[in-house]
């Protein structure tokens, strides 16, 4: 098994909270701890889930909780940009890396189920 910080996925992940960081640093006080907060945090789960998805044996209720979290993000990410919190080349950014995140999961998803039903089991290394 590699490690969780090798994978394209949590490659990906990281350069959303990296991107959501800088963006969160310019928005207006009353919306950088509830908003930007929550962003974050949203980010920072799902790196965990990448972590506890690449060691678990039954990978799907962990990649499934990243999907929901990837909505939650999208959520946010456009709500910043209907308020104006965001510019829409800062959306564009985010929403592109957000519909990665969800593409790769997704693609784990299918590979892992594909390895259930033909009854492999798991790899030891995942393919996202």
């Amino acid at each position: 098994m590699g490690l969780h910080s090798d994978l394209p996925l949590y490659k990906t992940v990281y350069e959303l909270l990296q991107l959501i960081v800088r963006l969160v640093k310019n928005m207006p006080r009353e919306f950088k701890q509830a908003l930007g907060g929550e962003l974050r945090d949203q980010c920072l789960k799902i790196t965990i889930l990448i972590l506890r998805a690449n060691v678990a044996q039954d990978k799907q209720p962990h990649l499934m909780e990243i999907i929901e979290r990837k909505e939650t993000i999208e959520l946010l990410i456009r709500l910043s940009c209907d308020l104006q919190l965001i510019s829409r080349a800062q959306y564009a950014q985010a929403i592109e890396l957000v519909a990665s995140v969800g593409k790769q999961t997704n693609g784990w998803r299918t590979q892992q189920s594909r390895q259930t039903h033909e009854g492999h089991g798991h790899h030891d290394r995942p393919l996202f």
